[in-house]
């Protein structure tokens, strides 16, 4: 089942206790970001310590509520630019806001997450495939009809392997 709209905004806010990701693209092409996009390249960098945005706000209001939201980023070294804009304008300020960001940079290391497509965890059942082009755009949202556990167990990978983002960054 492809999931869009108001049933796909249904699972971001439904989940129980956790919602979780794994991103492996170096760039995602989204519309909406193409004006602070521009805005990076032309070098205004935004303040994480003095940034706020819905997303930044529901995610202090989760924790509040005892909810997790996090995510493990597969990547290689150099840094696309869409990672560095990623890095700068959404993970500094989401990291300080709750969300538990996550980096597995396989550049000198075998991938063990190797041909795991993007996706979403959502309370350790229910499983969303997300579907790219090559380039980042997003075809749709598949709601994962099988067994969880094979993408419960990617994430206990992604996590063990991984190191938070700020740990990252700092090196």
């Amino acid at each position: 089942m492809r999931l869009a709209g108001e049933e796909w905004r249904a699972m971001l806010r439904g989940f129980q206790s956790e919602a979780w990701r794994l991103e492996t693209l170096p760039q995602y092409l989204v519309p909406q970001e193409a004006k602070e996009i521009e805005a990076f390249r032309a070098g205004k960098r935004v303040d994480p310590y003095d940034y706020s945005s819905p997303y930044t706000e529901d995610l202090k209001r989760l924790r509040g509520d005892g909810k997790m939201k996090g995510r493990v980023h597969v990547l290689t070294r150099p840094l696309s630019e869409y990672l560095r804009f990623e890095f700068s304008r959404y993970y500094a300020p989401h990291v300080l806001a709750g969300e538990d960001i996550r980096i597995l940079d396989v550049t000198d290391r075998e991938n063990p997450l190797q041909g795991v497509q993007d996706f979403w965890l959502f309370d350790r059942a229910t499983v969303v495939l997300m579907h790219y082009e090559e380039d980042g755009t997003q075809i749709s949202r598949e709601l994962f009809q099988g067994d969880p556990s094979p993408y419960i167990e990617y994430q206990r990978i992604a996590r063990a392997e991984s190191v938070p983002f700020q740990e990252y960054v700092r090196e």
